[in-house]
């Protein structure tokens, strides 16, 4: 992995704004390299298990900056692809810690996430 100094910063990828970099970069991924080595759906695991609220177009957002395709840019079929993995990864990571306090006391009065 490389470091910041190099050149390779988060934002240099298209759809990489400061917000998501800083999500990135508390979930251990801090360089553009570092992003493309790991790839979407990896870097998504590590940013629900860092505490980041899952958020399907923050998933898609992902994909399309490693492609270097403007963010909106899913649609269709792809769009409906990606919505499953989306789903499943978010299932398998429910009960791993990845959710607030406030998340976990909504689900107990079955007003919680979408299920």
């Amino acid at each position: 992995m490389t470091d910041d100094s190099d050149g390779d910063p988060l934002t240099a990828i298209r759809n990489i704004g400061p917000a998501l970099a800083a999500d990135l970069t508390r979930a251990g991924i801090s360089t553009a390299s570092a992003l493309r080595s790991v790839g979407a759906d990896e870097a998504y695991r590590r940013l629900l298990g860092s505490g980041t609220r899952p958020h399907f177009i923050g998933y898609y957002v992902l994909h399309m900056a490693l492609q270097g395709r403007p963010w909106n840019d899913c649609k269709g079929a792809e769009k409906d692809a990606l919505r499953a993995k989306f789903d499943a990864m978010k299932a398998g990571m429910q009960g791993q810690g990845n959710d607030s306090a406030l998340e976990r006391i909504l689900d107990q009065i079955g007003v919680g996430a979408r299920r």
